[in-house]
């Protein structure tokens, strides 16, 4: 009699066992389900947020079912705990064990900023302001703080930081991304003045980056750029003006509205290259790569002067008398569709080297 209780206990014992292994195994099979999601959904993980916290938020969110079976998925798998800090996108068709992976290899969601070559350092920090995902902690500071901060101080901002799209998460700022538009600038030009041509008119690679943005703004056209470095090196070399109009535009400032008087080109400023010898002061731009590139390895050749064909590329002369006639025929009778760049600018420029 004893003998077939103890059997009838074991019996239900492992019964129990079973049932209750069942029962787990199908709650954990619940975790490898897609989760219903109409739309893409941010989840955020404050830094020093513990597994556990993660499991009843996704509960409360409805991410998953019961949070008890993230905690015993935790227990048997502990390396599946390590999450990391981050805001993250769930997407449609994940499951519960996608988003504890996407979190164990902190693959938190990024968003983008895009700075245009062209643009000036204004237009950088506008496009900043404008990120609504970004944290903003230089809003209020002037150039010069900015420039301190990159351990710059006293230097001017213009044409210092690299255009690019810069990708962040949320917890970087505005300053983080500056601080990588300009070390990437740095780099990006001290590789190019390693392998620059020989025997050229700078004094220093910040000149090279003065040149590099000037041909930025003067040609929208990329087969045209060391072409358009030529003619002013060769002028620079011949101690004649450059004379060229996105120039006299920046030294404008707020009183350009879209075009140049012959006022404008008599009127001195630092920036007026129809008015003073040599480079302006500062970079007038954000130049790109190849604009740096072209700077200092310009085309060969005996053009001094270039006009704006009115299809986005340029006719390069090698005297004044050629480049009067050049004048006459695209400028003075300009064309219904003229355009001074191959694709559609804020401020298009109107030729240069006139």
């Amino acid at each position: 009699m004893f003998k077939k209780l103890l059997i009838s206990l074991f019996c239900l014992f492992v019964l129990a066992v079973a049932g209750s292994s069942l029962w787990v195994w199908q709650g954990l099979q619940t975790l490898e389900q897609p989760v219903a999601l109409n739309e893409p959904v941010l989840f955020s993980v404050p830094s020093g947020t513990g597994y556990g916290q993660v499991a009843h938020k996704l509960e409360l969110e409805d991410l998953t079912g019961n949070s008890l079976w993230l905690k015993i998925h935790g227990r048997l798998f502990p390396e599946q705990t390590r999450l990391k800090a981050g805001e993250y996108e769930f997407t449609a068709g994940m499951s519960t064990l996608d988003m504890i992976s996407m979190m164990v290899a902190g693959a938190t969601k990024h968003w983008q900023v895009q700075f245009i070559e062209g643009w000036t350092f204004r237009d950088m920090r506008r496009a900043l302001e404008a990120s609504k995902r970004l944290e903003k902690v230089t809003t209020a500071w002037t150039d010069d703080q900015i420039m301190e901060a990159m351990g710059a101080e006293g230097d001017h901002p213009e044409g210092r930081f690299f255009p690019d799209t810069y990708l962040f998460t949320s917890d970087e700022s505005d300053l983080d991304l500056l601080r990588r538009a300009f070390e990437r600038m740095e780099d990006v030009l001290a590789s190019e003045w390693e392998v620059r041509a020989e025997s050229l008119p700078y004094k220093s690679p910040y000149e090279a980056l003065i040149m590099a943005s000037i041909v930025e703004r003067e040609t929208g056209a990329a087969h045209e750029r060391e072409e358009v470095a030529g003619v002013f090196v060769r002028r620079l070399e011949q101690g004649m003006r450059l004379q060229t109009d996105p120039t006299v535009i920046y030294g404008m400032g707020e009183n350009y509205q879209g075009r140049i008087t012959r006022r404008d080109l008599q009127t001195r400023t630092d920036y007026n290259t129809y008015r003073i010898d040599g480079l302006p002061p500062t970079p007038i731009a954000l130049p790109g790569k190849e604009a740096i590139h072209a700077a200092l390895n310009p085309a060969d050749g005996d053009a001094l002067y270039f006009v704006a064909r009115g299809d986005g590329t340029h006719k390069f002369s090698r005297t004044l008398q050629e480049h009067q006639k050049a004048v006459r025929e695209f400028q003075l009778n300009r064309r219904s569709d003229y355009r001074s760049s191959p694709a559609p600018v804020t401020d298009p420029d109107s030729g240069g080297a006139e």
